[in-house]
């Protein structure tokens, strides 16, 4: 049988969650100790690159466009930390919100809502998966421009310069063998890090996200397609289950809020300063080809990032607010009194929108388009200075 959570269940072990279903005491202290050790390894890998970044933008505190240039990617780290952090703190959180996703898909019965479940799911497989690709090939280009550089001068006989993938600055010789050996491995780790913890978070989210939009369709489904031309009993366990299962949907979305609130807000704060840090450098480099392609990736990457947050609150937000919609669109003229009210009661609650929110940021295409509109107006901006 196909693993229809087999993206979410590797989004998982690529964090270092083995996924043990056996929650007793023993196992679980167990494997919380054994996997605290890698969070801790990819942790001070992340937070230990920050020094040479800092240093860099120190030692060219007079130079914006270089100073600027290692900004960008000291942002992209500590929007790593957070979110290794967050999943330190919620890693089980994190396997318990798949696994109840799991068990509200087996537990519907009917053929052609497990069928849009299916097909929402593969869409949320396919996507993780393109934006994996996008995440790699980005790193993949700044990983091998400074030794495509090196082959070439040497081809053309020209004096080699040691460059590494990222502005930073050691404390030791690192422009010369072996120190530059040794910071572009250690330079290396920290990008696979990096990539790995961002698509595997972020893949998680819009994973959820999807199967929890797929399950609020499912719901306008069941209702707008019931005639309640049936038997007391049979109204009542009908409505009763329309009910329970949009409560639950609704505890899952929220549940799903709290545990990547700080991943939100982090995802947003340091996404606006990096496009204006970033945006700052395409256009200090319009005429640079190398330079300016590198920054065009880099920015195409970080805003990849934040519309699948976006993306999924948008559609969370939408698929909550529809569940009203189908009520009134339903056939609630062949109830009773008395039955439609719980319909009521549903509509009521479907008007509280199911909000992926954190501080003053809430995760939706309106916001993501007001940071492009921004980025739109920096480069004018910065432009008519220059």
């Amino acid at each position: 049988m196909i693993d229809l959570f087999e993206r979410q269940r590797f989004c998982l072990r690529v964090m270092g969650h083995n996924f043990v279903r056996d929650r007793s005491q023993q196992s679980r202290r167990w494997h919380n100790t054994r996997c605290t050790y890698k969070y801790i390894l990819c942790l001070f890998l992340v937070v230990s690159a920050q020094v040479p970044m800092i240093n860099y933008t120190i030692y060219y505190i007079d130079h914006v466009e270089l100073a600027t240039a290692s900004l960008s990617i000291c942002f992209t780290n500590i929007l790593t930390t957070v979110k290794i952090i967050t999943f330190l703190l919620y890693k089980w959180e994190f396997a318990a919100l798949m696994e109840e996703l799991e068990e509200m898909y087996y537990e519907v019965r009917k053929a052609e809502i497990k069928v849009k479940l299916k097909r929402d799911n593969d869409y949320a497989r396919n996507l993780t998966r393109m934006y994996w690709n996008s995440c790699c090939c980005t790193g993949l280009y700044f990983m091998t421009t400074p030794i495509l550089k090196i082959i070439w001068s040497k081809l053309k006989d020209m004096d080699v310069s040691f460059e590494l993938p990222m502005p930073m600055r050691f404390s030791f010789d690192f422009e010369s063998t072996p120190g530059y050996q040794f910071c572009y491995i250690y330079t290396g780790l920290t990008t696979l890090v990096v990539i790995a913890y961002a698509v595997a978070i972020d893949g998680l989210f819009i994973g959820y996200t999807i199967n929890l939009k797929a399950h609020f369709i499912a719901l306008q489904s069941v209702i707008e397609t019931n005639n309640f031309l049936k038997s007391e009993r049979q109204l009542q366990r009908d409505l009763s289950s329309c009910v329970g299962y949009h409560n639950k949907i609704l505890s899952l979305a929220f549940k799903l809020r709290d545990i990547y609130r700080p991943i939100i807000f982090a995802q947003f704060l340091m996404t606006s300063l990096q496009v204006c840090v970033i945006v700052y450098q395409m256009v200090t480099h319009i005429n640079a080809q190398h330079i300016f392609l590198k920054n065009c990736l880099f920015l195409c990457s970080i805003l990849l990032q934040l519309f699948i947050y976006c993306y999924g609150g948008e559609i969370l937000k939408l698929e909550s607010l529809r569940v009203g919609v189908s009520v009134q669109i339903s056939h609630w003229y062949n109830l009773k009194p008395s039955h439609r009210r719980m319909l009521c009661l549903l509509m009521l609650r479907s008007q509280r929108e199911a909000i992926i929110k954190a501080g003053f940021y809430e995760a939706s295409l309106a916001n993501f388009m007001a940071i492009l509109k921004a980025a739109m107006s920096y480069i004018t901006l910065i432009q008519s200075i220059e």
